[in-house]
């Protein structure tokens, strides 16, 4: 199904639509509350967009310079050119883990949030070769028990409500049935998860920075649960995309001002976790993934997404996102951002997505890495064009009005036909939603009795 299609199956719960397109709006004002302090905030996303755009520019020495970096640490680099790769190198990982070897029971392991894997689909591949996942991060966890995919990078069962969560967690943990109070759900989670930790063979956890200067990773929670499954786990593994180095620790001070205060309003996330080596007797792992990074790294037009921090703030503003839910994007980023990459993974699937935009720039102006959102998406709109890949409706129409525009007397003719045959057709007729399918979210003005250029020819000065 394409977005109009999904978004419309969203919407049609009218509360739930206008709830979630309050929340993500309170998210975004969070945000400039938090920015306002900050007087040097427009220098600050300025610099992160130099440093992205230095470290793209120079990405194959800085990779390789963090991988030496890293295996000087102790750490075992892999590099995945797609989303399998990354699954059979991950699972060979698990599988050859000292601490495996020879047991009778599960492989067990904790995963902190990663939308990397997400994309990869690893939690499927690695449940199918007898392996027990369990998402630790709250949101992730909601929607793993309801085996549905995250719809919000940063607050992944966002389109849920306290009460949806509470019928998910009576159902798996045996809460009581009704139960929507925040904090005894949340209370719940904890006690279900601790075991969960404690019992972890692995750990997996994204990464928000890789830095090339030290091989070092950094994970930014909130919660915490990165770092009690690394801690507690004999093997960490860290799944990276490519595109998420920066050069020097210095730098990292800018983007860690910048992530939370545009992702949740907050000064700082609650943890901003360095790994650098593994403790010892146990390992460190980091898999770097590339499954089409360097394809838009190679389009000009669209290289500036790799700059994105997935802080999830393209998605609070955007007004058709706030209104369709992330479901409707069917991508594992959603929203604007998502709307720019997936056309890269897949242009047939993904081509309706740079339509679901007003490309009223909101999203460029939120973006803390300054990257041209509106824009992109404008440029997708002519590639998808150019590549036939457009609706055959919208195709023919718009070569039909291509002509009429190319011919001011026919424009003028249908001008006046379309005038008046909203002044006497019936409304059932000029409103029906299958005919007319702009009328499903408007009502149509009076038709005027003529056009603004017949008025200015009768009107204007000789």
């Amino acid at each position: 199904m394409n977005h109009p299609a999904l978004a419309e199956k969203f919407t049609k719960n009218v509360n739930r639509t206008t709830w979630h397109d309050e929340t993500l709006w309170f998210v975004r004002q969070k945000r400039d509350r938090a920015i306002y302090p900050i007087p040097e905030f427009q220098e600050l996303r300025q610099l992160a967009s130099q440093i992205k755009d230095h470290t793209l520019s120079n990405l194959d020495n800085y990779l390789l310079a963090f991988e030496e970096n890293a295996r000087k640490n102790g750490v075992k680099v892999h590099w995945a050119a797609d989303g399998e790769e990354h699954n059979r190198i991950v699972l060979d990982i698990i599988k050859n883990a000292p601490n495996v070897q020879g047991k009778s029971g599960p492989i067990k392991m904790v995963k902190s949030k990663s939308m990397l894997t997400e994309e990869c689909h690893l939690n499927p591949f690695l449940q199918k070769n007898g392996v027990e996942v369990v998402d630790t991060d709250l949101g992730e966890r909601i929607v793993q028990f309801r085996n549905e995919p995250p719809s919000h990078i940063v607050m992944p069962a966002i389109h849920l409500k306290k009460e949806d969560v509470g019928e998910t967690f009576h159902e798996h943990l045996g809460t009581p049935k009704g139960e929507k109070d925040p904090q005894a759900l949340t209370e719940a989670a904890r006690q279900h998860l601790r075991q969960k930790f404690i019992e972890a063979d692995v750990a997996l956890t994204g990464v928000n920075f890789a830095i090339a200067e030290t091989g070092s990773v950094v994970v930014c929670t909130n919660e915490g649960n990165a770092d009690l499954g690394v801690n507690l786990a004999k093997v960490h593994i860290a799944c990276m995309g490519m595109e998420k180095l920066i050069p020097k620790v210095e730098h990292l001070s800018v983007f860690v001002r910048l992530l939370a205060r545009s992702a949740t309003g907050q000064p700082v996330t609650t943890y901003t976790s360095h790994f650098t080596k593994p403790p010892e007797g146990k390992e460190m792992h980091i898999v770097i993934v590339d499954n089409g990074r360097t394809q838009q790294l190679g389009r000009s037009d669209f290289r500036n997404s790799l700059k994105c921090i997935r802080c999830g703030a393209c998605m609070n503003t955007c007004p058709v996102y706030r209104r369709s839910g992330g479901h409707s994007y069917d991508f594992t980023v959603p929203g604007p951002i998502g709307a720019i990459l997936s056309p890269n993974i897949d242009l047939h699937k993904y081509s309706s997505l740079p339509f679901a935009s007003t490309l009223c720039g909101s999203c460029s102006d939120v973006c803390p890495v300054k990257i041209d959102i509106h824009v992109q998406l404008y440029k997708w709109r002519q590639v998808v064009g150019k590549e036939n890949e457009l609706p055959a409706v919208k195709k023919w129409g718009m070569k039909g009005l291509a002509k009429m525009l190319a011919m001011p007397k026919v424009y003028d003719l249908g001008g006046k036909l379309a005038r008046g045959a909203l002044r006497v057709l019936p409304h059932g007729m000029t409103h029906a939603k299958s005919m007319n399918p702009w009328a499903k979210a408007r009502e149509l003005p009076d038709a005027p009795k003529q056009s603004f250029k017949e008025w200015y020819s009768k009107n204007k000065k000789s």
